[in-house]
């Protein structure tokens, strides 16, 4: 027993070195994670830890100096074009080696193999998709171009000589926490982050859902509630453009037009285009500004993440000095300005997501019918590594129209709804784009020339690239691979046995919409329609909401003597367009009822200045009303189960306002009863009361204001690790406003650049951080002044001797030789 009691504590000891020196399941090393010397403790970072270096690296040239400013913003200046991209892939891993892991493991479906076995069907999805392997295919024909292959290589040998530094005390917490290490990083992974981009941009479709409302109701209730064209518009290219151009014939529309779907073969449904997902973009020409030269500015609409989607910094060697913002994983600057020119995009969104019904021989899927004979499809063998070993297959099959998503009937949280045995034609597969080199030629452009040079390189997803050069033009173009297709190609599913319903080819790039220095001296876009119904291609049926750019191009309009100040005030302009044109309408119903007149909401809401504040009651009223308006005019005709698409907003408000008496306002559940309009908004009104006093209690300034209830958040890339995002977030705005700031989503980026013909002066901010490091104090230093809807002024350097007295260290990359 003494000898027990003696050697116990030491088995103890030993069982405890043991288990915290292991990984258990999903569980990491424990001992390892809580070690003081390596573990998440290693991780934490003051601005005091930064200082100057030396740091020894293969595989450069020469020596490249790197000049940290306040905000740990690089300046990195290069003696030649390889060692500048070497330097931006290790600075960029640097602050960012886990996000770019991460996404690149999205895209290739890859994330059971560090998060285990419950993101499988994510994973499947992601791979059916085909990202992977288009990727796989572009960075391979890339290496064909000398400048696009020096530039991702050079990258990429960047990323890794940063990686090969690392020792496990090093690693960014994600990795401890997960138990997982740095992958050698290629071209491959660098076009797999442009993949991943092109599916948050063009990754929806409504195709399905317009199906089956076609099947219930027919052409004439699609044409009437579904037009080809909004009410109420304001086109990227003003209306009156001369298109300049003889288009080419474009595909005659057939007899048939889609392929119903089997509602008893339903499997995934792709995603409605994602609302918030857009952008705002705009140029004013020098008369309109005190400069004499033109303003620009940009703020992309994305999901709100921790760390940014964007990574700041700038970019210098003998042939070029360019400043912005680049995508973490990728070479070159994204959003940005030289000392002549300045860039922004927003998406365009046109119907590059199409549907086939595909008609196999036999239960093998390995042939199909198409134009007259049966075709061979391709197979794939899909092999998914499962965390802690062991692994799955899948199998996939292609046909000429693209991936099969899936043969049989599946139910998982992703893309529920589209019938099975369905093949996907998609922009993003295309492998054929060097969207790299538009990045490349853009940052060194000078004139409108290059600019236009630079974006026939671009491949999609399709964006309106907006210009603007210190010689006085200001441009914007849609730009980008777009089908050429008969009209209305795409609204609905489409028959995989018909050859007129394959894509007929591509738009000539000189033909896509674009305008240069109009009359009215500014361009925009806030994802709306591109062009009129003269432009003489058929791009899409249905585009933004119009409540931005209209509110936009009504600032623009009355817009002189601008200043940057004047564009960062309206990219934070609350005003809503929507309010403005239903709600005096709504209130003249809700008068009716005695009840709903005497209430406190009531009279919020005729007091209420239409303009989304962060304070803004009425704003709070407003928005979650109308989500119960438009369910009470549309659920009962148009119920979520049978997976159908709403009228849009726009033809809603039209409706509302011109057509009172429209028999879609009449509930057909209740058959002894005909509601009119004034009905749904009472009633609605009442429901929207109701929840929101449930929610947050009576009506109070502070409980209902608006910021409170939209609840801005931003959330750390890996959503289960919450203690790293940031809530509570105070700021205004909302989805259809041009400061398009939702719960989940919002301005990426915000910058303005005043042009100059000495040196620029620019502007911006994102909410977050330059770091990824949650402990680091660069990591959301910026989100509080970004929620405030300030800028920073942007420190543009000349050369690597300017002085400044926001510059705070450096770093020298000097080569191993």
């Amino acid at each position: 027993m003494r000898f027990i009691k003696h050697v116990w504590p030491l088995f103890v000891a030993l069982a405890l070195i043991y288990v915290f020196h292991n990984s258990w399941g999903v569980l990491p090393p424990l001992g390892k994670v809580f070690s003081p010397f390596q573990g998440f403790l290693q991780n934490s970072e003051r601005v005091a830890d930064r200082s100057d270096a030396a740091v020894i690296l293969d595989g450069m040239h020469d020596d490249v100096t790197v000049r940290y400013d306040d905000n740990a913003v690089p300046h990195i200046f290069a003696k030649n074009d390889e060692d500048l991209y070497f330097a931006q892939g290790y600075v960029i891993a640097r602050d960012r080696l886990w996000q770019m892991e991460f996404y690149t493991l999205v895209a290739a479906g890859r994330l059971t193999e560090v998060v285990g076995q419950g993101a499988l069907e994510y994973d499947r999805f992601n791979r059916r998709l085909g990202m992977a392997r288009s990727a796989m295919a572009i960075a391979q024909n890339l290496k064909t171009d000398s400048v696009a292959n020096r530039m991702l290589t050079a990258y990429a040998a960047g990323v890794n000589a940063y990686i090969k530094q690392l020792a496990y005390k090093d690693l960014p917490i994600a990795y401890k926490l997960l138990n997982y290490k740095p992958e050698p990083w290629s071209p491959y992974k660098s076009i797999l982050m442009l993949m991943n981009m092109r599916n948050t941009l063009n990754g929806g479709s409504n195709d399905y859902r317009l199906t089956n409302v076609l099947t219930k109701y027919g052409a004439e209730v699609i044409a009437d509630l579904f037009p080809s064209y909004p009410a109420l518009e304001s086109p990227v290219v003003p209306t009156g453009t001369d298109w300049g151009f003889q288009p080419v014939a474009a595909p005659p529309v057939p007899d048939q037009v889609a392929a119903l779907p089997d509602s008893n073969r339903l499997a995934f449904q792709v995603p409605s285009p994602r609302p918030d997902v857009g952008s705002n973009n705009w140029a004013v020409g020098g008369s309109r500004t005190v400069t004499g030269l033109p303003l620009l500015a940009n703020d992309p609409h994305l999901q709100l993440t921790l760390p940014s989607i964007w990574y700041q910094m700038q970019l210098s060697s003998p042939t070029v000095n360019v400043y912005g913002v680049a995508l973490p994983g990728t070479p070159a600057i994204i959003i940005g300005f030289n000392k002549d020119v300045a860039w922004g995009v927003t998406n365009v969104g046109s119907d590059v997501m199409d549907f086939y019904r595909i008609r196999f021989r036999n239960d093998s899927f390995d042939e199909y019918w198409h134009d007259g004979q049966w075709k061979p499809t391709t197979m794939h063998l899909e092999t998914f590594k499962l965390k802690g070993g062991g692994a799955l297959l899948d199998t996939l099959y292609y046909t000429h129209h693209g991936p099969i998503i899936y043969q049989e009937a599946k139910s998982t949280n992703y893309m529920r709804g589209i019938p099975a045995g369905y093949a996907m034609r998609w922009i993003t597969n295309e492998t054929d784009g060097a969207d790299v080199l538009t990045f490349y030629y853009l940052n060194r452009a000078k004139d409108y020339s290059d600019y236009r040079k630079a974006l026939t390189y671009f491949t999609a997803p399709a964006q309106h690239f907006i210009f603007s050069s210190n010689g006085g033009d200001i441009a914007i173009t849609a730009n980008g691979k777009l089908p050429l297709k008969w009209k209305g190609q795409g609204k609905y599913l489409l028959d995989g046995t018909l050859a007129e319903h394959d894509w007929q080819g591509w738009i000539p790039k000189d033909q896509n919409p674009t305008v240069r220095n109009p009359p009215r001296d500014f361009v925009s876009s806030a994802n709306q329609f591109p062009a009129d119904t003269t432009y003489p291609y058929y791009l899409d049926w249905k585009f933004a909401h119009s409540g931005r750019a209209i509110r936009i191009n009504e600032r623009l309009q009355a817009m002189v003597a601008a200043t940057a100040d004047s564009l960062r005030d309206l990219q934070n302009d609350n005003f809503n367009v929507d309010a403005r044109r239903v709600l005096p309408r709504l209130l003249l119903s809700l008068a009716m009822d005695d009840s709903i007149k005497r209430s406190a909401e009531f009279d919020v809401l005729e007091r209420w200045n239409y303009m989304n504040n962060a304070d803004a009651v009425g704003a709070t009223i407003f928005e979650s009303w109308l989500d119960n308006l438009l369910a009470g005019i549309w659920a009962d005709e148009f119920p979520r189960d049978e997976r159908m698409l709403y009228p849009s907003l726009d033809r809603t408000f039209e409706l509302i306002n011109q057509q009172p008496d429209a028999k879609w306002f009449d509930n057909v559940n209740t058959s002894d009863t005909v509601e009119t309009i004034d009905d749904i908004l009472c009633e609605s009104f009442k429901l929207t009361v109701a929840e929101l006093r449930e929610r947050w209690g009576d009506l109070s300034a502070d409980d209902w204001a608006w910021s409170r209830v939209k609840n801005t958040r931003i959330g750390y890339l890996v959503p289960n690790f919450t203690a790293f995002g940031r809530t509570g977030i105070v700021n205004g705005g909302g989805s259809s406003i041009v400061n398009a700031t939702s719960g989940t989503h919002g301005p990426s980026w915000r910058m303005v650049v005043q042009l100059d013909t000495a040196w620029p002066v620019a502007y911006g901010l994102y909410p977050g951080g330059q770091s990824g490091n949650p402990g680091s104090d660069y990591y959301d230093n910026m989100i509080d002044r970004w929620a405030n809807g300030e800028l920073d002024t942007l420190l543009f350097m000349k050369d690597v001797d300017e002085q400044s007295p926001r510059l705070r260290h450096h770093m020298v990359l000097k080569p191993k030789n």
